[in-house]
């Protein structure tokens, strides 16, 4: 048996102990849900009868209780790509759980929303929150107690942890989330973003720009860049949450068809009276949420997973910070390259050997933990891939070289010898920055600062012309209490120009960039954020005025102001703008109000959940 490195045995071992009274308290709350919960054997004649009423040919079934029944909670809408193909699901699952004696029901929808879509617009305000949303939501559907395990069907940025977060609030009852995998690739993304960056410029005009983008989202699938939504379906295998290889396989195949039908059949196995009784709450433990942060720093993964998986990990009594990040990505290799961080997208990556290779690189160097209780079996059984085979699902060992270097290699040559992703500290508080798609010589950025309140006016000020020094954008206002932690994707090109005009450049904000935030130096997540918290203090960031020299160092794990602190002492906190209304935002008031900081979640509904359960 291969040694577990030792960085990642003693990382595990302190958050095994960190987490200890609230995992204990965890399992014994699941534990009684299992034995004394309410469940479906337990529920009136009343109750029971409204839960079957509309059940058709699968109502005798129901009634009689003598066969496993399958919650469905669905992320489905056909406006946005990515959850498109999930609107037959359900009728497909029911009739593959017929195929082994189980029934099923759509237990409720949650919704799904899309970045891609809100990006730089008002709604964005509503992104991160819209995960609490969606465990609520999760939470509701589960509520009515008629299931013995769960699939659950979502794919994109919030809707994952959203979906895992509620449903860790059922843990004892088996779950399995299904993939609906990326569109197939269209126009090539440095295509893509050479012409976001001449629009950026005034040299490329608006319908050249909406061509290029109608080109690479030309589908049904998830968007083919590797961000947060394709980030999250690499975390749920390395986690064990998937049918081994269902990640990266594109929608309206026969393949992915099986796939399915794969899950469903397993969840009947592993289900409350299977005969491999598997609960959520035992599958994701401390060893699976080190294992994602793992694959997550291997693959040059989305940052904003550096707030989903402690939020995550919350859900479950785990404790996990950006220190143990940080520890991680000394000890893990970066072994891809998938753009923004390369030229290829998850279709390439998935025919370079994608997430099955990666698996059996780490476990063959002792860089994951393979004693993981998965919904597939053991963690070896992920370094394989699925094939169809006369038309019959099976899987087959990953390949054991590359079959694309430039996208994919091993743990004994790999692009980097870290996983890319720092923990940033110093007198401006905490902060995260992924360095997998940044050169070296820019790692260390120590200029001028311009501060702004939002990112129009960044775009303002580069479009005047403002901004062509050497500089650190800095845009506070942007965390959770603020106003929901937008990303700031939008700013990526009008950056990204003025690096390539010779100027060393880089962002500092308390807020969200997006999971292909690329080659600009970007220190995100600061905390505490500029707002003051509820005993009234203003973050450091508020205390920052224009002109002040500003040092990010990854190389040390610096983000410093350079200013003298007899002068800093005597200033005064900026004054936040007014909360802004419109859009639906006011109905999130409550979310922002009660958030807390990005480094455990910033989520209000797990900051109250600890309150009121310890």
């Amino acid at each position: 048996m291969t040694t577990l490195h030792p960085t990642i045995a003693t990382v595990t071992d302190r958050i095994i102990a960190r987490s200890a009274p609230r995992r204990a308290a965890y399992l014994d709350l699941m534990d009684r849900q299992r034995e004394a919960g309410t469940n479906r054997g337990n529920l009136s004649c009343g109750n029971l009868a409204h839960g079957f009423a509309a059940a058709g040919d699968d109502k005798p079934v129901i009634r009689t209780g003598g066969a496993m029944n399958i919650g469905i909670v669905t992320s489905y809408n056909d406006m946005l790509s990515a959850h498109q193909p999930y609107g037959r699901y359900p009728e497909q699952i029911k009739l593959f759980a017929r195929e082994v004696g189980a029934t099923a029901q759509v237990a409720g929808g949650v919704p799904a929303m899309c970045d891609g879509v809100t990006q730089g617009q008002a709604g964005m305000d509503l992104s991160l929150f819209s995960r609490d949303n969606i465990a609520q939501g999760t939470a509701i559907a589960l509520s009515h107690a008629m299931f013995e395990s769960v699939l659950l069907l979502g794919i994109c940025d919030k809707i994952v942890p959203g979906l895992l977060i509620g449903a860790l609030r059922f843990g004892h009852l088996p779950q399995i989330l299904i993939p609906a995998g990326p569109m197939p690739s269209g126009l090539a993304n440095k295509e893509k973003q050479r012409v976001r960056q001449l629009y950026a410029e005034g040299k490329a005009t608006r319908d050249e720009l909406l061509d290029a983008e109608a080109a690479s989202y030309h589908g049904a699938g998830t968007c083919t860049f590797y961000g947060t939504a394709n980030s999250n379906q690499m975390m749920m295998e390395l986690m064990g949450l998937h049918i081994p290889g269902s990640a990266f396989t594109n929608p309206g195949t026969k393949l992915r068809q099986e796939l399915t039908r794969a899950a469903t059949h397993r969840v009947a196995q592993i289900g409350w009276d299977g005969s491999d009784y598997r609960p959520l709450a035992r599958c994701v433990d401390e060893k699976a949420i080190v294992n994602a942060a793992i694959g997550l720093l291997a693959t040059g993964g989305s940052t904003n997973h550096a707030i989903h998986l402690p939020a995550i990990a919350r859900a479950a009594g785990i404790i996990i910070d950006w220190q143990d990040f940080d520890e991680l990505s000394h000890a893990v290799p970066l072994l891809a390259r998938v753009y923004p961080n390369g030229a290829g997208d998850v279709n390439n990556f998935h025919a370079a050997g994608g997430i099955g290779y990666v698996v059996r690189e780490l476990l063959g160097a002792g860089l994951l933990h393979g004693d993981v209780l998965t919904v597939g079996g053991m963690m070896a059984d992920y370094a394989a891939e699925p094939v169809l085979i006369d038309d019959a699902l099976q899987w087959q060992a990953a390949p054991a070289t590359s079959r694309d270097d430039t996208m994919l290699r091993p743990v004994a040559a790999p692009f980097s010898p870290d996983g890319g992703m720092r923990l940033l500290a110093g007198n401006l508080g905490r902060a995260i920055i992924k360095t997998s798609a940044v050169a070296e010589d820019r790692w260390t950025i120590e200029a001028p600062c311009r501060i702004f309140d939002n990112q129009d006016a960044v775009l303002a000020a580069f479009k005047a012309g403002e901004l062509e020094q050497d500089v650190i954008v800095v845009v506070r206002f942007q965390g959770p209490r603020a106003n929901g932690m937008p990303e700031l994707h939008k700013l990526t090109p009008a950056l990204g120009v003025l690096q390539d005009r010779g100027f060393r450049v880089a962002l500092l904000t308390d807020g969200r960039m997006s999971g292909a935030s690329g080659k600009v130096p970007a220190v995100i997540h600061l905390s505490p954020e500029a707002l003051p918290g509820p005993d009234g203090v203003s973050g450091p960031l508020a205390f920052l005025t224009d002109g002040d020299i500003v040092r990010i160092c990854a190389r040390q794990g610096e983000v410093l102001a350079l200013v003298d602190p007899a002068i800093w002492a005597a200033r005064s906190p900026a004054v936040a703008p007014p909360s802004a209304v419109g859009v639906g935002r006011e109905l999130f008031a409550l979310f922002r109000h009660h958030a807390d900081e990005a480094e455990k979640g910033g989520s209000a509904v797990l900051a109250a959940m600890e309150v009121v359960t310890g």
